[in-house]
């Protein structure tokens, strides 16, 4: 049980997580939320900085992978070409990316006047997925405001369920959202930290795996949806997940590319298989260094070989896997445009212990 008595999702893997459980186990990492809940606008804004500086002045080390490539999201083209981030790292629902977009810029601006002018333009990142089923999605709700309002909120005490971007979204035809995890390594007698962020809204339920059980299809036949078990699992999967990785081991561009890429195999093991209509996107960042703006030349720090890469290879997976499903044992049922409803998992089987093992 956690602190408010709310029974936790089982511990993946045998690596130990951070204190926090969270992203923020990942020093400097902070993240803050928006949250939009007025009837049929359910969705938000989620907001990750990498530290606690100027992201455009002191950038750092990043780099993504498309799993899936059915997303709109921005600024993913100049993150793979110069292998860093220069604002921080925004969520939200697909159509209210142009919006934080744009409140990414002015807030670079605000902060370096010289930005588009004597400087070089920013690169604004943000990822969405589509709230569309429970968040009015064509009011376009999503304001420059709530993205300021998520930056301003950014601390260590990281929330998740079905806060900020996470609002809106479902996962395994259940009540998804922001879920957290991390995990703790030991490299050449040094310790370092994974941590991820998951943005899940995808899967159908007979799908749904929790620590390798196919827990998804006793929730179906308890359910007395045993008889369409077998069509709700071959039908299209629409849905999808951005998976946000920190860590502050030394990595360079290169090598995080080949730790985002990791992030597949901890969503593989919650039972999806990246549908054709899901958008899967993982990113990874280091925090052990940063990139000075302008710089003629960069100090690295001494990077990790290739060869000690594979226990953090093994953190990322089992956090991402850990954090959907911290999505779904933290998310709380929501109920959205046109009466639309999402039971969170815990009020669909409030005793998770008491559910028998599935037969093969």
């Amino acid at each position: 049980m956690n602190s408010t008595g709310v029974q936790n999702a089982p511990h993946i893997g045998t690596l130990a997580a951070g204190p926090l459980g969270t992203i923020a186990d990942v020093p400097g990492v902070t993240v803050g939320h928006c949250t939009l809940d007025q009837g049929a606008v359910q969705t938000g804004v989620t907001v990750i900085r990498p530290h606690d500086g100027d992201s455009f002045l002191d950038k750092v080390p990043a780099a993504s992978a498309v799993i899936n490539g059915f997303g709109k999201s921005i600024g993913l083209v100049q993150v793979d070409e110069l292998g860093t981030l220069e604002t921080p790292i925004a969520l939200t629902n697909t159509f209210g990316v142009a919006a934080v977009a744009q409140a990414q810029i002015r807030a670079a601006i605000r902060a370096n006047p010289q930005i588009g002018r004597e400087w070089s333009t920013v690169n604004p990142l943000v990822f969405e997925c589509n709230d569309g089923y429970l968040n009015d999605i064509q009011a376009l709700a999503v304001t420059a405001q709530h993205f300021d309002d998520a930056y301003a909120a950014a601390s260590a005490d990281v929330v998740s369920g079905s806060v900020g971007a996470g609002r809106g979204m479902s996962c395994f035809d259940l009540k998804g959202g922001i879920g957290n995890a991390s995990r703790v390594v030991s490299i050449a007698n040094r310790c370092y930290t994974v941590g991820a962020l998951v943005l899940a809204n995808f899967g159908r339920l007979p799908m749904l795996l929790v620590d390798g059980t196919p827990l998804g299809r006793v929730l179906a036949a308890r359910a007395a949806k045993a008889a369409t078990a077998t069509a709700a699992a071959t039908k299209p999967e629409q849905g999808s997940i951005i998976m946000i990785v920190a860590t502050d081991a030394p990595l360079d561009a290169r090598q995080l590319k080949r730790l985002s890429l990791r992030a597949a195999a901890g969503l593989a093991r919650t039972g999806s298989v990246y549908g054709h209509g899901s958008g899967d996107i993982a990113l990874a960042f280091s925090t052990a260094y940063t990139v000075p703006h302008g710089a003629d030349f960069i100090t690295l720090p001494p990077l990790l070989a290739d060869e000690r890469l594979d226990p953090l290879f093994r953190a990322c997976a089992d956090s991402v896997e850990q954090a959907i499903l911290d999505a779904l044992w933290s998310a709380a049922s929501v109920t959205g445009r046109d009466g639309h409803r999402r039971l969170s998992l815990r009020d669909s089987v409030p005793d998770l212990a008491q559910l028998p093992k599935p037969t093969p």
